[in-house]
């Protein structure tokens, strides 16, 4: 990403559903399959991320490079809740400035410690996170959200002191 690509970070608007709902549907299928629960995989169809994203903006940020969304965060009180970019802007510190957006926002509410969870098999988030400053603390049962109530997945718990 050259210096002329630098994100521009802002808060979601409605306006953003379409787009962070596409970037979210293919990069959570490409980060989760064969690493949770058929249940959790099916609990996922396109409309879930859709739906989600409408209901989510006021907890989303997106990056924008010269005027298109090529990313966002989600954050849910202490947690970065989910993080993505479109395949052809990684590499580029989108993802880089997205997370530090969150952590900001996470120590802004008042949290000394912020926290994620990575599926275990997804190495290159792994990576990322550490090469951030994050710790993984194991592995620990993530009760990622379905609809009737929470599917179990087994995650590994990122977390990293934010004061």
């Amino acid at each position: 990403m050259a210096a002329e690509d630098t994100p521009l970070l802002r808060p979601a608007t409605h306006a953003d559903v379409p787009v962070v709902a596409a970037i979210w549907e293919p990069g959570w299928a490409e980060a989760h399959a064969g690493r949770v629960p058929d249940a959790l995989v099916a609990a996922r169809p396109s409309e879930y991320f859709l739906h989600c994203t409408a209901d989510r903006v006021a907890d989303t940020a997106v990056a924008e490079i010269d005027g298109r969304v090529v990313g966002f965060v989600m954050v849910a009180d202490d947690a970065v809740d989910h993080i993505f970019v479109h395949p052809g802007e990684r590499g580029g510190g989108v993802a880089a400035a997205l997370l530090t957006h969150a952590e900001n926002r996470i120590a802004a509410a008042g949290h000394d410690r912020a926290w994620l969870a990575v599926v275990p098999g997804n190495d290159r988030a792994q990576a990322f996170y550490r090469r951030q400053g994050w710790r993984d603390e194991g592995v620990f049962d993530h009760a990622a959200k379905g609809p009737d109530g929470p599917i179990p997945t087994p995650c590994h718990r990122f977390v990293k002191p934010l004061r």
